[in-house]
């Protein structure tokens, strides 16, 4: 994959997430794609990561990814974002994290993410 490619990618995985769109999120993946966390170091199916997501998605509305660092790489795309939304509560959310996507004809093959779990205990 390309560059531009690779970028586009990435670009479109996170719009689909800010929007909620589960369907565009699965079109990024490779069918046997997993992702992985730093937290308990277990790696996620496809369905099993759409199902964390549509979660989220339930209890963080406003979502954005602010991004202070993208390196393309052979591989992929390395990130560092702050995933930011609004609580049920109200309140302001920040999640902090760096993320590693692997990439492979068009498709994310593995994800792997790291983020302090304690600043999601809020959601």
């Amino acid at each position: 994959m390309s560059a531009p490619d690779k970028v586009g990618l990435a670009d479109r995985l996170f719009d689909a997430i800010e929007r909620g769109d589960v369907p565009a999120v699965r079109a990024c993946y490779a069918a046997d794609a997993r992702v992985w966390h730093n937290f308990d170091g277990t790696e996620q199916t496809v369905e099993e990561n759409l199902a964390t997501l549509t979660w989220l998605c339930s209890r963080l509305s406003d979502r954005r990814y602010d991004v202070s660092r993208r390196e393309v790489l052979d591989s992929g795309v390395f990130q560092l974002h702050v995933l930011r939304g609004t609580l049920r509560s109200g309140e302001p959310f920040a999640l902090p994290c760096a993320m590693l996507l692997t990439m492979a004809e068009g498709r994310i093959t593995r994800v792997d993410e790291y983020l302090d779990r304690a600043q999601t205990t809020v959601l």
